[in-house]
């Protein structure tokens, strides 16, 4: 190792720039010495599965970010949106001028920043009092009278325990529900997680792309993103974990909940995994303040330095550099701005990449965002169990995806035509499959007066909570707290369901003599019910197992296009606008796709709630029932719609960059195309043919 740099060093110092810019530890070869691309590759993977960690467990929190605060989908997807507005306000300024300084310190900066925005959307748990969920108090464990559900006289309520603040009735004072605003504290964390993530992703791959070989390029790239997304394998399993976990444990007596994780109102110790996602950030840090400004170049790109390199360096050759030097540089990089940037943007490859890319995005994120939401309403899993499965199943198929991509890159050594190919090839038939998911759902549960009568109809009678069977209860209608009668069918309560009498406290009470359950129709069993809403059939279980071997097959395909993606980025542009370039990707995707595509989605995904939460001083709370029809179309015709655009962008560019190399080209591999003598008249000799042959700028010779 030690002799590799050093021929590296004396090839490098051999270059008419004069000094080599390789640190001062590499050119002596010292043991010592904190340096080399695969310590950088390490860090940068760890600082990968850092991000990716926190990001995924935020993704695994949705649903109990937004019962605790009881808020809407679409207000979670301005939370989810604000990482990507953190990241605008910086990414350009990162990549284009980080690019030119020191790109190690730089990253471990940010990484620090995001840590410390990882920490603060944990805190609004201190500052909020004790979680209280909507509840009726016939049967509250606080409660020694048992009481019949079905009120005759409303006045009846003054039986109930004062302290008991959980009912429907709004409170004079609604002291208890003023910190449900302290999500702002989860917004302005995940801001700062944005800015602190820009100059990971621009500087990091440029910087790995600067100094390895062109060959190992794609390859190491591939174990950048692989090790991203074993990040969120441990994200979802730590999400899964906390889920099962109370939000307010060691502060209250398990044995007095009235709910289980399958309940929608459910809370789970959301705050705890933020903790623990932001001490792993911290130590992620570590390595980036030790790393050198520059590396070893390899053989095969000690001569490709671009000009703002070669002044960089002469700069360093004079006597006596000083701050003037680095400032005459700096204005010289904002001078060359605009340049750059029109330069990248006439680009046709990049730029229909760049469009397509936008819509790819749009797909992907709406998707990611809300899967564990749609799998709890589609198919009735409880948050612990969504995303253990995302976690083990769907997230390392991702993993796998990535990683095969970045082999198939290196071992058949594809450059950027057959890069096109594979990003083409594996979007085409990713999103075919994932046209299947439509036919793989659960119908509506049976809930009466939402989705089917009192009588047990199949029609749908939204926000007719009374019926016959319960007119003289005198049951608040808004109230919430679902049971389920052996006849199937999900009531909203106990009251509405007409029960006269009820046996046991909390999660296990048991009750009997409700008159809506005897007025189904065709149903001559018993009149009791039981708390919480009636599990999905068995069929739905069945549906349930064949959507996660789709989706994992879906994530799979669509991920082996992300490296060759990444390639053509990289290898389509100039080499020194590299950084520019996946800084300008970068900032588009988050205006474009990462704010809008959880805001719209989540919007979309509120006008199928079928059943709103209320907060305790008025207003609408969370959604505790979906159309689980409408959240199917919406869900997933979203995302194959916005799919399909970017294939067919994808085509676009594949036929572009097809038609700037020759026809006779593309029959060629890299070895015969190398090996294809130029004859002095500009004429390609090949099998004995002459092709005549034309000469590119250098940008196009890259293709």
């Amino acid at each position: 190792m030690e002799s590799s740099n050093k021929e590296n060093v004396q090839l490098f110092s051999r270059s008419p720039i004069g000094k080599s810019p390789v640190p001062e530890c590499s050119a002596k070869g010292e043991k010592g010495c904190f340096g080399g691309l695969k310590i950088f590759l390490g860090a940068l993977s760890f600082i990968y599965f850092a991000k990716a960690l926190s990001g995924s467990y935020l993704k695994s929190t949705i649903t109990q970010i937004e019962r605790r605060f009881e808020i809407p989908s679409s207000l979670v997807g301005v939370i989810d949106g604000s990482f990507e507005i953190g990241n605008l306000l910086v990414i350009t300024l990162v990549s284009y001028f980080g690019a030119k300084l020191h790109r190690p310190k730089i990253i471990g900066t940010g990484c620090l920043i995001m840590s410390v925005g990882t920490f603060l959307i944990a805190m609004p748990h201190f500052f909020m009092g004790r979680y209280t969920y909507e509840r009726p108090r016939s049967h509250s464990s606080n409660s020694t009278i048992n009481i019949s559900p079905c009120l005759q006289d409303f006045r009846n309520q003054e039986l109930f325990s004062t302290s008991d603040k959980s009912h429907v009735e709004i409170s004079a004072g609604c002291d208890g529900d003023v910190g449900a605003s302290l999500w702002v504290y989860v917004l302005l964390g995940n801001l700062l997680r944005g800015i602190g993530e820009a100059p990971i992703q621009p500087l990091g791959i440029s910087y790995i792309d600067d100094y390895a070989s062109e060959d190992n390029a794609g390859f190491y790239i591939g174990c950048v993103q692989s090790a991203a997304v074993i990040g969120p394998i441990f994200g979802f399993l730590l999400g899964s974990l906390c889920a099962k976990i109370f939000v307010d444990i060691g502060a209250v007596d398990l044995g007095s909940l009235t709910i289980t994780p399958t309940d929608v109102r459910w809370v789970g110790a959301w705050w705890l995994g933020y903790l623990i996602a932001g001490g792993v950030s911290v130590l992620a840090t570590i390595p980036f303040w030790f790393l050198p400004k520059e590396q070893p170049r390899s053989e095969n790109r000690n001569n490709s330095s671009t000009p703002s390199e070669q002044s960089r360096f002469i700069l360093e050759d004079q006597k006596d550099p000083n701050l003037y030097q680095d400032q005459v540089q700096i204005l010289h990089m904002a001078k060359d701005f605009l340049p750059s940037l029109k330069d990248l943007l006439g680009n046709p490859v990049y730029f229909l990449y760049l469009c397509g890319s936008i819509f790819q995005y749009n797909s992907l994120i709406g998707m990611v965002t809300y899967k564990p939401k749609y799998i709890e309403q589609q198919y009735g899993q409880n948050s612990s169990k969504t995303n253990f499965i995302i976690g083990l199943i769907n997230i390392p198929a991702v993993a796998f995806g990535i990683f095969s991509g970045g082999i198939i890159m290196k071992k058949f050594k594809i450059k950027i035509l057959g890069a096109a190919k594979l990003v083409l090839g594996s979007s085409l038939l990713g999103y075919l499959v994932l046209m299947s998911l439509f036919a793989v759902g659960c119908g509506n549960s049976p809930v009466a007066g939402l989705t089917v009568s009192y009588q047990g109809l199949t029609q749908i009678y939204q926000d007719e909570a009374v019926s016959e069977c319960n007119s003289g209860c005198m049951c608040p209608k808004k109230h919430w707290d679902p049971v389920c009668g052996d006849n199937g069918i999900t009531y909203h309560t106990a009251c509405l369901a007409g029960c006269r009498g009820s046996n046991g406290t909390g999660k296990r009470a048991v009750f009997y003599n409700c008159t809506c359950v005897e007025a189904a129709v065709s149903y001559s069993g018993s009149s009791s019910a039981v708390a919480g809403s009636c599990a999905k059939g068995k069929d739905c279980s069945k549906m349930f197992l064949y959507f996660v071997v789709i989706s994992a097959i879906t994530s799979f395909t669509l991920s082996c296009g992300g490296t060759p993606g990444y390639i053509l980025l990289l290898r389509c542009i100039k080499p020194e606008l590299k950084s520019f370039a996946l800084g300008i990707y970068t900032m588009v995707i988050r205006v474009l796709a990462g704010i809008p595509a959880p805001i719209y989605l989540g919007a979309l995904i509120d006008t199928v709630c079928l059943k709103w939460g209320n907060r305790r001083c008025g207003g609408k709370g969370a959604c505790r029932l979906y159309d689980t029809n409408g959240f199917r179309y919406i869900y997933l015709g979203i995302t194959v719609a916005l799919g399909t655009a970017f294939i067919f962008l994808s085509a676009a560019v594949f036929f572009i960059l097809r038609k700037r190399c020759c026809p006779t080209d593309e029959n060629l591999t890299n070895n015969e195309y190398q090996t294809s003598a130029l004859s002095q008249n500009g004429n390609l000799t090949n099998n004995g043919h002459l092709i005549q042959a034309t000469i590119r700028p250098q940008k196009e010779t890259r293709l």
